[in-house]
């Protein structure tokens, strides 16, 4: 036995090393993994869908520094909706969570990851959404992938728009609910399936406050008016609608006027509210209860640090004080959306900052974008798996922090960019 453990394992310079057969076998696994990957990549180069990085050498806001590009470079593709990423009173919150509170936990919410500032953002979010209770996570997508294994048991439904986020997808695949998926924003097609589920205990409508693809809305009063009629509850995400859409900003709720008939929101704290990172579930507070039991990504990832938390806190004040930021978006946003759609471009969805310029090829799509770089304009070209094929566009965002000079110059851009690709005359 002795033997044979002097066999297998050989000391070589102070390390252990298998002998040479299983080293042969685990370079050739190694090898073939590898070639499997490279011609994975490789297809993904060829159909003109690879996403490379550019590198930002500034903080995010309007104009930027950019990696290899000269000057400063408008940006018309963050989701920093209301310009508070570098807003310095949210920085300043941030600087001063760091030096009284430290740079992080080090820990998750339930064993010594809460302190006073988690639980006042909290207060504060359900306060702004006008919900009972608040629970925070580290992202949205984790929000998303805690909610439904633990509000919905094999007993249940839940019924989810065709084209809701990867994150709620994801998250539905979880919960051993039964599944229904209607056809997008199809009133008609959702009714057919509430009926198809009337046995179940709970049911659950599912579905983006704002689809980020197309900055379509989803048409919330319908959606409630059924859940009603069927007995069901209605679950919205609002991370491209939280900040700046109704008239306070409170999301697509508010600007539908069903903020008392949606049960459940989920949002981010990383796009219009600072920018940084951070997810929360807000509604009703035995539910809330339940997640801080049972919601495994809350259990089993570290609490927010606490500069993200300060940032986030200002951000929500800075609304909660004023909607004054949330009202310049929509003028902004149809400035943009006339000026392009008279210059011949075919901009999809409708009143929303998000404003998807559709081009159809994605080779096209990547191209034109890096053209639009080289004029001082930074956006980017979507494609396959992140749209459907064949529906390629480039997603401009409106934020703002956007000038109506800064606007015309993006769409001057686009004409210059898209006659010599032959989009435009």
């Amino acid at each position: 036995n002795t033997a044979a453990v002097r066999g297998f394992v050989r000391p070589v310079g102070g390390m252990l090393r298998p002998p040479a057969p299983v080293l042969r076998r685990s370079y050739a696994a190694l090898a073939e993994a590898r070639s499997i990957l490279e011609n994975e990549l490789d297809g993904i180069r060829v159909a003109g869908t690879w996403k490379g990085e550019r590198i930002i050498t500034s903080k995010q806001g309007p104009q930027i520094n950019v990696d290899g590009s000269r000057g400063t470079i408008l940006n018309f593709c963050a989701n920093n909706y209301l310009g508070l990423s570098s807003h310095p009173e949210v920085v300043q919150a941030g600087i001063d969570a760091l030096k009284t509170y430290g740079a992080g936990l080090s820990s998750v919410r339930f064993i010594c990851g809460t302190q006073d500032l988690h639980k006042n953002l909290e207060q504060k979010l359900a306060q702004f959404h006008e919900r009972e209770d608040c629970i925070l996570y580290a992202s949205c997508f984790d929000a998303n992938a805690g909610l439904f294994e633990v509000l919905l048991g094999p007993d249940d439904a839940v019924l989810s728009d065709e084209l809701n986020h990867a994150s709620i997808i994801d998250g539905i695949r979880l919960c051993r609910a039964k599944r229904l998926r209607y056809k997008h924003m199809d009133l008609s097609d959702l009714e057919t399936k509430l009926k198809e589920s009337q046995s179940s205990r709970v049911r659950l409508v599912v579905t983006d406050g704002v689809f980020s693809m197309d900055g379509d809305v989803a048409p919330l009063q319908g959606i409630c008016d059924l859940a009603e009629q069927y007995g069901a509850l209605v679950f919205i995400d609002e991370c491209h609608a939280t900040g700046f859409l109704g008239q306070r900003g409170r999301g697509t709720d508010e600007l539908l006027g069903v903020m008392n008939r949606v049960h459940i929101v989920n949002s981010t704290l990383g796009k219009a509210l600072g920018g940084a990172a951070g997810g929360y579930t807000v509604g009703p507070k035995p539910l809330i209860d339940l997640l801080r039991q049972r919601s495994r990504p809350y259990l089993f990832s570290n609490s927010l640090p606490p500069p993200v938390v300060g940032c986030a806190t200002r951000a929500v004040e800075l609304l909660l004080e004023s909607n004054e930021i949330a009202q310049t978006m929509t003028a902004k946003t149809m400035r943009f959306r006339n000026k392009m759609t008279q210059a011949g471009f075919t901009i999809s969805g409708s009143a929303h900052p998000i404003c998807p310029v559709m081009l159809g090829d994605a080779r096209l799509a990547s191209v034109m974008a890096d053209d639009m770089l080289k004029l001082g304009i930074y956006v980017i070209g979507f494609s396959y798996p992140v749209v459907p094929k064949g529906k390629a566009r480039i997603r401009v965002q409106i934020s703002a922090a956007h000038t109506d000079e800064d606007i015309d110059r993006c769409v001057d851009a686009f004409i210059q960019t898209g006659r010599k690709h032959g989009v435009v005359s």
